[in-house]
């Protein structure tokens, strides 16, 4: 059951994530190595980038029956998930490289994935990583109606059966960036001035969405049937492509919160957390798979997700060799390193939780 977590003292708070701090900073003077990315980032993503344009290039050049065009469509959803999770995610932290422009350039291309940057920010740097696993606050947690994510979202019948259904509305996430998400996203933002550095006009948010919301149509859409791609063949590969991307990213999203492991703390009567942000990430972050090297390679080391919530700044390829600094010191604290040592264990956790949170809650 998920609860607020044991309380932790501010001055053991202070203690723990200073020596933690200094530890990492030590590694990357000692081995003299920057907390940015170096050529195995570049390769991979070239290798992410040629995943998701090369198959788009191939159908507008070739004249090919459904089926390959539909099998060169998951190539590039897969593409367009690695691009999130490796390229973009570091590219909006900062992390990418030490150069401004280049993680500028890279966090950009989220515009290939069909979101926003500033609305991307906001959602995922401030809100997320601020507020993680607190209801109301972390938007990662909002799914509507539909699936309840945390104990303090209001149960309707159908959750019972959201263990079942929910795998096939993941799918949907990169889809409903294209068409309603950065919408509402702008709009309630805006509202509440929220940013992520200075706070960009109205007009000018605005005008960058419709413009690369309509560049986006264009290439993905318009431009394959003007090359003579029947427009419901299109139609139906771009959406192939989105659930493809969609699944994986929400599936490796929730894996990291969203388990049986993992607390979803409440703020107490003036709004506040009783444990530091620090302590905070350690309660509602879990890792998973951290051994496996494919997993470790193509999630951009998402499934290393305390690392990244305690370290956003330091890129994913660096978090393999902190993971061991931060388990450790965690321990020497009596504070606990949420670890699934498999993929699969992590996707039974979340489906366990899910029917958990599925029941009918208990009248008091």
């Amino acid at each position: 059951m998920h609860i607020n977590p044991p309380i932790f003292s501010k001055n053991d708070s202070i203690k723990f994530f200073r020596t933690l701090n200094k530890r990492v900073n030590d590694y990357f003077k000692e081995n003299n190595i920057k907390k940015t990315g170096n050529w195995k980032l570049h390769l991979k993503a070239f290798i992410m980038f040629s995943m998701l344009l090369a198959p788009y290039f191939i159908i507008l050049a070739l004249d090919m029956p459904l089926w390959a065009q539909l099998l060169l469509s998951v190539v590039m959803g897969i593409g367009m998930a690695g691009i999130g999770m490796n390229v973009m995610h570091d590219g909006n932290h900062g992390s990418y490289s030490d150069k401004s422009w280049l993680n500028k350039f890279m966090g950009g291309s989220l515009y290939l994935l069909a979101g926003n940057v500033n609305n991307w920010q906001v959602q995922h740097n401030v809100l997320h990583h601020t507020y993680t696993n607190i209801h109301g606050h972390d938007e990662d947690l909002d799914a509507g109606r539909v699936i309840r994510f945390t104990q303090s979202a209001k149960w309707r019948r159908f959750h019972k059966f959201q263990h079942y259904y929910s795998i096939f509305l993941y799918g949907l996430l990169t889809f409903n960036w294209a068409i309603t998400t950065d919408i509402r996203q702008m709009r309630r933002y805006i509202k509440r001035g929220l940013s992520y550095g200075e706070f960009q006009s109205p007009i000018k948010q605005w005008t960058v969405l419709v413009i690369t919301k309509i560049i986006y149509v264009l290439v993905w859409i318009v431009t394959p049937m003007l090359l003579g791609i029947v427009w419901w063949e299109v139609l139906i590969g771009f959406f192939v492509m989105h659930y493809v991307a969609g699944l994986i990213l929400s599936v490796v999203f929730q894996l990291a919160h969203v388990v049986e492991e993992t607390a979803n703390p409440v703020p107490d009567e003036n709004g506040e957390m009783e444990n530091t942000w620090a302590i905070h990430q350690l309660y509602t972050t879990a890792n998973f798979a951290p051994k496996n090297k494919i997993i470790n390679w193509f999630t951009g080391g998402l499934n290393h997700q305390i690392e990244h919530h305690i370290f956003p700044n330091i890129s994913h390829i660096h978090y393999g060799a902190i993971a061991k600094i931060v388990k450790e010191t965690a321990k020497e604290h009596n504070l606990p390193y949420h670890e699934f040592k498999t993929m699969r264990g992590a996707v039974a956790a979340h489906f366990r939780h899910l029917k958990e949170l599925g029941m009918k809650p208990a009248l008091n």
